[in-house]
């Protein structure tokens, strides 16, 4: 088969009480250009014929791949059961692709024209579509990487042959992309949990606090902000995609949600630039806690100082006491069209903490009463007008100068 991105196939919309992810059918060539682990990847020969693998493999799991690569070479091979993949996780940084567009372009980087994430868009018909604009290694493999990497030691006559089931996460966190695998592989057969650790960087279930990733924190706090009585986003969290049209229609009509993507990835840059590379240096040979970042790169993130040190409540504390204030200026009496509903309005919110966090950390002083006296003159901005009407990485970041401009910061 003759693969051309991007690469658009219908695709099958499954809600579950996670969240929801999408049923595709793939060609394993494809997926060996766009998959990775943390563990393997695949790509291609120099001369264009063959896939090699990269990455750490034990003996025993380089023989697996040799047996179902023989397996995949007969004439009557068959698999069934899906690959489950999280598309648009970056391996580099630990934030999703469209996070890290945005912030490419708030610190003024040249944005490209296309992006290069996963979307998913639901035709005139109610039927939905996937596209994969390019071949970047966006699609984490959360259970087949087996399966999968397999092909690039099968004959090129069966790689090119065979289309494989997809289940596909968009915009997953890599915490909730962990506890899928555990989930999965403890109910089928128990797995050792050394094995969730070298995989995915962490134990799922009985971790001390200390040894939290930035990411496991932020998936923590966010769904502290899904339940919490006193939380305005109390429900308003789901797992989805942050371009998810569905959301957004939601959001239009104000009846509103966001994807557990955005509150995770606005927390974690609280105190994190990098949360990839913080989750290595936790977990180079043995276990870490948080201190071992101070050995690392300096990161100026703002609330860093407070995540090394442990003090997790008064993050969480920042964080909802902002809510509140937002919630009281922007949300409380906004039009049912406003864009302050819809992902970039509450990304831009995000990215106005992420300014004043470092002087109210600082002055000792994160009351609701605090953000909302500095936000207060923001209140008077329409965001359903005209010019907020832009739901990419543009509008989020008008949106955010807007609100800058007004509070004076």
């Amino acid at each position: 088969m003759d693969i051309q991105f991007p690469f658009t196939v219908p695709a099958l919309r499954v809600d579950q009480r996670l969240g929801s992810f999408y049923v595709a059918v793939l060609p394993a060539e494809m997926l060996l250009r766009v998959c990775a682990s943390d563990r393997m990847s695949a790509s291609l020969n120099p001369d264009g014929v063959g896939y090699s693998l990269e990455g750490t493999q034990r003996v025993i799991q380089d023989k697996r791949l040799s047996e179902i690569a023989s397996y995949i070479n007969r004439v009557d091979s068959a698999f069934p059961n899906s690959i489950i993949v999280a598309a648009n996780y970056d391996r580099e940084t630990g934030f999703d692709q469209t996070e890290n567009e945005d912030i490419a372009e708030e610190e003024g980087e040249e944005s490209k024209d296309v992006s290069s994430a996963w979307t998913v868009q639901v035709s005139d018909d109610g039927c939905h579509k996937l596209t994969i604009p390019s071949d970047a290694k966006l699609a984490a493999v959360i259970d087949g990487q087996h399966r999968l990497f397999s092909f690039a030691k099968a004959n090129p006559e069966a790689l090119r042959s065979m289309n494989l089931i997809c289940s596909i996460f968009i915009d997953l966190p890599k915490a909730l992309q962990a506890q899928i695998f555990a989930t999965i592989n403890s109910t089928q057969k128990r797995v050792d949990r050394s094995l969730t650790f070298e995989l995915f960087g962490y134990n799922v279930s009985d971790e001390p606090e200390e040894y939290w990733t930035p990411d496991k924190l932020a998936v923590f706090f966010a769904r502290k902000l899904a339940t919490d009585t006193d939380s305005p986003l109390r429900g308003r969290i789901m797992v989805a995609p942050k371009r998810d049209s569905r959301l957004e229609k939601i959001a239009a009509e104000a009846t509103w949600r966001i994807s557990t993507a955005v509150a995770v990835d606005g927390i974690m840059r609280l105190y994190s630039s990098n949360p990839k590379r913080d989750a290595n240096l936790m977990r180079e040979g043995d276990a870490h806690t948080r201190n071992v970042l101070l050995q690392g790169p300096k990161d100026k993130s703002p609330l860093r100082s407070a995540y090394i040190e442990g003090n997790d409540a008064v993050i969480f504390k920042m964080v909802l006491n902002y809510l509140k204030a937002a919630d009281r200026v922007f949300w409380e009496d906004a039009n049912e069209g406003s864009y302050i509903f819809r992902t970039v309005g509450v990304q831009a919110i995000f990215d106005i903490l992420r300014k004043l966090a470092s002087d109210a950390f600082e002055n000792r002083d994160i009351s609701s009463g605090y953000f909302e006296e500095i936000l207060s003159p923001a209140k008077k901005i329409d965001f359903s007008s005209t010019e907020f009407q832009n739901a990419s990485g543009s509008g989020r970041t008008f949106i955010r100068k807007e609100i800058e401009k007004v509070i004076g910061i």
